[in-house]
């Protein structure tokens, strides 16, 4: 299993060839503007908050950044919750929002999209000592387990329709305010499991690889995008900004030093 999970973390490296070449030469220039960024520092390693010195920090962060050196433009970065980010973001309060987020045809209804700047597939962490379940249909059978899970997100819908019984009250799953807090859920042996990305997953056996592990094979996958307020003229420049990274390597650096470098000495 696990050479499976490297395998998803090297497609998810790579799976970023969205979009057509565009040189640095060629972006727009956005003349210093300022641009209200959002993210909620809680999903390792995409953002979350430096453990030395409190910093936001993560591949969103970096890219992101990148992304405003390009356009020559400033950040402004702001934290806010999960649950009201897509609808801050949706009202203006926010230029962008990144966590993740996957692009799903709902959500298009409400805010705009970024190309994909990333693809994922979904996983089953557990903790190390696992050896109950090894898959979602044994997982499903007990139902004396228990699942982790932050309304409305991917991982949450996946639980309930790719492992359970399409009952979103099902009281199998236990909602928690944030991710983290999941996973901290999940090491307290207060649920069973939680499911994430390969991503998420990788950082959070790369920091604790005594205390998790990865079960099963992948469910499903999903393309993550920067959210955007509806009509936002940013789209296109960020798209392009995205599309000069992949070209010229800063994707793959970028994918490089978070999920294995990061992985590596934590």
């Amino acid at each position: 299993m696990m050479k499976k999970f490297k395998l998803a973390i090297a497609t998810l490296a790579l799976s970023v060839g969205f979009g057509a070449a565009t040189s640095a030469a060629d972006l727009p220039d956005l003349k210093g503007r300022t641009v209200v960024a959002v993210t909620e520092n809680a999903y390792t390693p995409l953002n979350f908050a430096d453990p030395k010195t409190g910093e936001g920090i993560g591949w969103e962060y970096d890219a992101f950044n990148e992304i405003a050196k390009r356009l020559n433009m400033k950040v402004d970065w702001r934290l806010a919750s999960w649950d009201s980010m897509i609808e801050a973001v949706r009202q203006g309060q926010f230029d962008v929002g990144m966590d993740g987020i996957t692009i799903n045809e709902e959500r298009e209804k409400q805010i705009d999209f970024s190309d994909p700047y990333m693809t994922s597939e979904m996983f089953m962490l557990v903790r190390a000592d696992e050896d109950r379940f090894d898959n979602p249909k044994a997982f499903a059978d007990d139902p004396g387990l228990l699942v982790g899970a932050q309304p409305g997100t991917t991982n949450f819908y996946t639980a309930v329709y790719s492992v359970l019984d399409g009952d979103e009250n099902n009281k199998r799953i236990q909602l928690f305010e944030t991710f983290g807090a999941s996973v901290q859920a999940l090491r307290a042996e207060d649920v069973d499991m939680v499911l994430m990305d390969a991503t998420a997953a990788a950082g959070y056996m790369g920091a604790s690889p005594d205390s998790f592990k990865v079960v099963g094979g992948p469910i499903g996958s999903e393309d993550f995008g920067f959210i955007l307020t509806p009509g936002s003229d940013l789209r296109e420049p960020i798209n392009a900004a995205l599309s000069s990274m992949r070209e010229d390597g800063t994707i793959d650096a970028l994918n490089q030093k978070w999920f294995f470098d990061y992985k590596s000495k934590n």
